[in-house]
């Protein structure tokens, strides 16, 4: 039991990331945009459309509140988090530090899945808006390649992501600030273009009623709406897993973790409420919404401005998206819960190569095999699960570890953690049972991994030496 709730001292932490192979070269302006390239993707190009048709209709714009809202207190406790504990892992870091290694591992575990399946739904919708692009330019795809049992271009855009990925951080983030530049332009040109075409009826009523099940209309709806939608907000997350790559991560990761967030709860509120006016919302239950609503509005001429904006900004999603998980592995790794390789660091790009190969093909899979209703909801509940036990942690740390050096301190403690913690367990029951199941095995896995390999690996470390960067030629 000792084992199981063993923390990793902070000090020890400071001297991981002093000692870090991977390149510091990220500054406020990367880390914001790469929070916004990974929160401007899927949630509003995608799952804006689902989210209204089958569970909140225009009621949907309250769903994006609450999520905005319980995200808002999260992304303070991460702040505080990632401006002390400059170092690659996120929630898992922070787990270990303040809950115990069991903790830390069920953590680590839940943010694997939700990474790795957050980059399958964007390449789902990724695929979505190519193929519809496609058709307007002439190219018709089979319907058949672009879907479950065998969703080809997800498949290969992974791939592509994958690869630019083990170029180098800088590299990846620099493509990254071009594309968020360009579809958050174009998002703005949707909002002020559509803003004529709003049919005020289409909003009437703003909460449908119920429609004879929980979650399906009415203010049931609303809530599992924002547990839906709360998959859109995730990006500040991400932005937590590249502090050991960032220059001055204890000034510059505050900056980027709120900056991005408040950018994009601006744009997705604006863009929502101007798509739920232009088209009813029970015609939004496709995978490429943006592009019905530009067809709804007779402006062709922005059509296929908005499809390869939504194209570059799921691509930018992936990236960051794709960038986080394998740094959730460099650090378990670190830690010996998971195997030497997921730490090898690359002697020239200095990226972990081996873990953003192996993790790009399985996710290149998921994403051939897999509806993106399924991804999106199982994406949720993994992050707002993470959320939840960081708001807590800032509680136990600031109890624990009073004395520790805080350059960001989130306000309002405890009030704020617990508002924050609170609001997302709101959400997680709002999701349906299945996604409750699916997470369930997905963390008893984990806990055999962990039994099997962690534990017995980390037992004769309890000093908690991190083992050394593995290079290879």
């Amino acid at each position: 039991m000792v084992g199981l709730l063993s923390k990793k001292p902070l000090k020890e932490l400071y001297a991981e990331a002093e000692r870090s192979a991977l390149r510091r070269s990220l500054g406020p302006l990367n880390l914001t945009t790469l929070g916004i390239g990974s929160i401007i993707g899927t949630g509003i190009f995608v799952l804006t459309g689902t989210a209204a048709s089958q569970n909140a209709g225009p009621g949907l714009l309250f769903s994006m509140i609450i999520s905005a809202v319980g995200c808002a207190f999260s992304g303070l406790c991460y702040a505080e988090f990632a401006a002390m504990v400059p170092v690659a892992g996120s929630a898992y870091t922070y787990a270990y530090a303040t809950a115990g290694e069991i903790f830390a591992w069920i953590i680590g575990w839940d943010l694997i899945l939700e990474y790795a399946l957050s980059v399958s739904t964007v390449a789902v919708g990724w695929s979505g808006y190519f193929v519809s692009l496609a058709h307007d330019v002439g190219i018709n795809l089979p319907p058949a390649m672009a879907a479950p049992p065998l969703n080809i271009p997800a498949m290969v855009i992974v791939l592509v992501v994958s690869t630019l990925l083990l170029v180098g951080i800088k590299e990846s983030a620099d493509t990254n600030t071009v594309l968020v530049v360009i579809k958050a332009l174009v998002l703005v040109v949707f909002v002020a273009a559509g803003a004529a075409y709003v049919n005020r009826a289409n909003l009437s009523p703003i909460v449908p009623p119920n429609a004879g099940e929980f979650g399906r209309f009415g203010w049931s709806g609303v809530l599992r709406g924002a547990g839906v939608m709360f998959f859109a907000y995730i990006g500040f997350d991400a932005v937590s897993t590249a502090a050991q790559e960032a220059r001055n991560p204890s000034r510059d990761m505050p900056i980027g973790i709120l900056a991005s967030l408040a950018i994009c709860t601006l744009l997705y509120i604006a863009v929502a409420a101007i798509l739920l006016g232009i088209v009813p919302y029970s015609q939004l239950d496709v995978a490429d919404p943006l592009a019905v609503g530009i067809d709804a509005t007779g402006m062709r001429w922005l059509a296929p401005f908005v499809k390869i904006a939504a194209l570059f900004g799921l691509f930018s999603t992936m990236l960051v998206q794709l960038l986080a998980q394998t740094r959730i592995f460099y650090s378990m790794s670190r830690d010996r819960l998971l195997p030497p390789l997921f730490s090898s660091v690359h002697p020239r790009f200095r990226t972990p190569h081996l873990s953003t190969m192996l993790v790009g093909v399985i996710v290149a899979l998921v994403a051939g095999l897999t509806r993106i209703t399924v991804l999106g909801q199982l994406v949720s509940i993994g992050t707002l699960l993470a959320f939840v036990l960081v708001s807590i942690g800032v509680i136990v740390l600031r109890r624990t570890s009073p004395d520790v050096p805080r350059p960001f301190r989130t306000p309002g403690v405890p009030w704020v953690p617990i508002a924050g913690a609170s609001i997302c367990c709101a959400q997680m029951i709002g999701l349906p049972i299945a996604t409750w199941e699916r997470l369930a095995i997905w963390l008893v896995i984990g806990l055999i991994v962990y039994a099997s390999y962690g534990y017995r690996r980390t037992e004769a470390n309890r000093s908690f030496t991190a083992a050394p960067d593995l290079t290879l030629g």
